[in-house]
Formats: structure tokens, sequence, C-alpha cells
């Protein structure tokens, strides 16, 4: 389960990048929502993993 976590920390740091970074404006938007919802995904996956141990 950490495995998910940190698979959708590095996710979540490449939306960042493209969505805070200012690469395109359209794909801007797109990117800071996907990087939020990985984030969220990140921190689910990151409390089950330790809960379960």
């Amino acid at each position: 389960m950490l495995r998910y976590a940190v698979i959708f920390f590095i996710i979540a740091i490449v939306a960042a990048v493209f969505g805070f970074g200012g690469i395109a404006a359209g794909a801007a938007e797109i990117a800071k929502i996907l990087f939020y919802i990985f984030v969220v995904i990140f921190l689910v996956t990151l409390l089950l993993g330790v809960v379960r141990r």
C-alpha cells in the first residue's frame, strides 16, 4: 500500500510541475485539478498503509 502512495505522490508532483509551471494555459487547469486529486489519493493510501501495519 505504501508503494501506491509513493506512485500517487510522484504523479502529483509531475502534475504540479505542469500545472503550476505555466506550460500551457488549457493544460494548466487540468494539471492543477489532477494534482489535487492525486494528493488526496496519496494521503488516503498513505493512511491506509500506516493503519494496516
